[in-house]
């Protein structure tokens, strides 16, 4: 979802384009489909719009057919194939720069660090199970687009939450307690987030939801291994 940024505005997101008007150099109006404009917020971000501007390039002048896929927050540690052996684990990163947000507050409250949240914890973000990650890029490339006149883009995420809503939900379930920090990145303090999702969804996806037994595996996971976890590296050290 980086693509985008994030709005403050009450609007949803689409799945890539938007119908606009336009006056023309005679003065008539026309209709035109145009990417929606990107908004990044940061160099990651940033090169998540410039891929989007390849697969444009790539699509208009070769005519590959292309489906690019933005992706929510990944969240969860298991899949089938990985619990048959602890050498399949996915990687698990809880440090305060790259560490995704579900991931940082389960480990700081197994390790007994206060949840640290930046601002208001009023950003909204998106999320998407690491099972239906898998799902989906399985259902993109079992189903090319058919019409390769444009990139085919889909909105890879399952359901949007606030930060201090995930942290009071991991707060409840462990124990731990929640600390507000100056917040190190350039961002709005509160964010809106609606997106479109339904074009993998009309392909048969199910996404899975955030469920507190889902969470208590990344729980699990992570007492299992908190032995590993550096302490130094849990208090995000840039800024963005």
């Amino acid at each position: 979802m980086g693509v985008y940024g994030y709005t403050s505005a009450n609007v949803m997101i689409p799945e890539g384009y938007l119908l606009v008007k336009m006056k023309g150099i005679d003065g008539q109006w026309i209709e035109r489909v145009i990417l929606y404009p990107p908004d990044p917020g940061s160099i990651y971000h940033m090169t998540k719009t410039q891929d989007q501007l390849f697969f444009y390039f790539y699509n208009k002048n070769y005519g590959l057919a292309i489906t690019d896929l933005h992706q929510g927050i990944v969240w969860g540690t298991e899949t089938d194939e990985t619990l048959g052996d602890d050498d399949l684990l996915n990687r698990y990163d809880y440090d305060g720069d790259y560490g995704t947000v579900l991931n940082r507050f389960v480990m700081q409250a197994v390790v007994g660090h206060d949840l640290t949240v930046y601002g208001t914890g009023g950003q909204t973000r998106a999320f998407i199970h690491i099972r239906d990650t898998v799902r989906c890029i399985r259902l993109a490339i079992e189903n090319p687009p058919e019409d390769r006149s444009r990139v085919r883009i889909f909105n890879q995420a399952t359901e949007t939450h606030r930060v201090r809503d995930l942290a009071n939900l991991v707060a409840s379930l462990t124990g731990a307690k929640v600390t507000f920090l100056p917040n190190p990145r350039k961002e709005a303090d509160e964010n809106d987030l609606v997106i479109e999702n339904t074009g993998l969804q009309g392909l048969g996806w199910e996404p899975v939801r955030l469920e507190n037994g889902l969470l208590l595996e990344i729980k699990e996971i992570a007492e299992r291994f908190a032995h590993r976890c550096d302490l130094s590296k849990i208090p995000c050290r840039s800024r963005w």
